[in-house]
């Protein structure tokens, strides 16, 4: 008989308790917590879940560590983690609300505050400092806000950006992603205009506007923002993902209607500049993006294909390379659609996607001398219904490798 994916996550997390002591025994060491933010069960009177699983540190094989709890709201949509790694918050898009928890040493989640907004979220970020929180919100309008931090604490509103095109501002922007500089000088957000991009309905465009858009804005040391120079910038048909590299010298976003990623040099000033030879292929619907934190190579989901594409980046230029050998049949399959992705903080060694229609989370290894990604033991792992979100903390004191162990 087949077992459903909830009946899969409640074995996995039975079989984890009946092997904790052998696991013990065994001298397996958890590198890493892994949480998942999935939009199915009830807990609270509220749909969306938070998984928590711990990462093994020679295998990278996940297991479920704690029962699940409350996103504090509906369908979670994106998490981030500050560099401390003691605090989580979650965007819950259906309930226009963003959640604080608090992260103890052992992976456990304890919700602490809250903010509301006044259209959907649909992705945060953290600048490294710790000191701000983005949220980029909005269906049929896309604003950028920026608020204090204080201890992890959710403050107060301290900058308004409402994105817009010169010369279309009754356009239709619908925002996609944002990401934030190393250096926290630079935040960015992606946006499509749906005005001049309505696959299926050719009467609906009533735009000749570009319709993929990066807007670039400059964070001053009190936090005020201002546009930089020549922004926005064009970014294909339907931006979808945005990631930087940590030495502040890339930006690279997804279009999911072209299937392509597009690379970005940053100069003076936070102004970005197209790669040359730009811009390059993706599988189908590249969905998210993510660079590894040595900068030597990126990962893109393909929720059409279910696979992750592989590049390793020209540290001279930035340029990402497919010429990073895969696995198996070919390809770094997944479950079906993945949405997010993410690489374990500890050692930097594992690649994790949640898969929306998988009900799943799949991993690989990453070789950090190649780039090359290879399966785990019993993946895809089973979540939550239709995770859509990704989040990690080291457990205890690691420090990334860049060789091979």
């Amino acid at each position: 008989m087949k077992l459903s994916k909830l009946s899969q996550l409640f074995l996995v997390s039975a079989i984890g308790l009946i092997l904790a002591s052998w696991m013990t025994a065994c001298n397996i060491v958890t590198i890493d917590y892994v949480f998942v933010g999935t939009s199915g069960g009830s807990s609270n009177g509220n749909s969306g879940q938070i998984y928590t699983y711990a990462a093994d540190a020679e295998s990278g094989a996940l297991r479920v560590v704690h029962a699940a709890i409350s996103s504090g709201g509906n369908s979670p949509i994106a998490m981030v983690v500050d560099s401390s790694y003691s605090n989580l918050y979650v965007a819950n898009q259906a309930s226009n609300a963003v959640v604080h928890f608090a992260i103890a040493s052992d992976g456990t989640l304890s919700q602490k505050d809250s903010l509301t907004t006044s259209t959907p979220p649909v992705a945060i970020v953290l600048n490294k400092a710790g000191t701000y929180l983005y949220v980029l919100t909005g269906a049929t309008s896309a604003t950028l806000t920026e608020y204090a931090l204080s201890s992890g604490t959710i403050g107060s509103a301290k900058a308004t950006e409402t994105l817009s095109l010169a010369g279309y501002p009754s356009d239709t922007l619908v925002p996609t992603a944002v990401t934030v500089l190393a250096n926290n000088s630079g935040v960015y957000a992606s946006v499509y205009d749906s005005s001049a991009y309505s696959p299926g309905c050719p009467s609906c465009v009533t735009s000749n506007a570009n319709p993929g858009w990066v807007f670039g804005f400059a964070v001053a040391s009190g936090g005020a923002l201002s546009p930089v120079t020549d922004s926005p910038y064009e970014a294909g048909v339907k931006p979808s993902g945005l990631a930087t590299d940590p030495t502040n010298r890339f930006v690279y976003a997804t279009d999911f209607a072209s299937n392509e990623l597009i690379g970005y040099t940053i100069e003076a000033n936070d102004q970005l500049d197209f790669m040359v030879n730009g811009p390059f292929k993706t599988g189908n619907e590249p969905s998210s993006i993510v660079v590894d934190p040595r900068g030597l190579f990126i990962y893109v989901t393909n929720s059409l294909d279910s696979t992750v594409s592989a590049y390793s980046i020209s540290l001279p230029t930035g340029a990402p390379s497919a010429s990073i050998a895969t696995t198996g049949s070919g390809t770094n399959a997944t479950d079906s659609q993945p949405v997010a992705v993410t690489i374990d903080p500890g050692l930097g060694r594992f690649v994790y996607t949640a898969n929306r229609l998988g009900d799943s989370v799949t991993g690989f290894r990453l070789s950090p001398t190649t780039g090359v990604l290879t399966p785990l033991i019993a993946s895809p792992y089973p979540s939550g219904q239709a995770p859509s979100a990704l989040a990690a903390v080291p457990h205890g004191n690691y420090a990334i490798q860049t060789t091979a162990p």
